[in-house]
């Protein structure tokens, strides 16, 4: 088989290239791959808010024990 071999300095200047910070303009829409379905959108910022509140209540133990 043939071998690309490429040399770190072209690697890093890749990166930093348009071509590399944009998609490209023909990609098909498929949700949860090239953009985020609508429910994982939703499901998401109800993490957050479920995150959010929980960090606002205030430290409580898992188990109340009665001694």
């Amino acid at each position: 088989g043939t071998r690309i071999i490429c040399d770190r300095k072209f690697l890093l200047e890749c990166k930093n290239s348009p071509a590399a910070r944009t998609p490209p303009c023909c990609l098909p829409q498929t949700p949860a791959v090239t953009s985020l379905a609508q429910s994982s959108l939703v499901k998401l910022e109800e993490l957050k808010e479920r995150n959010e509140s929980e960090e606002a209540m205030p430290d409580q133990d898992q188990f109340e024990m009665d001694i």
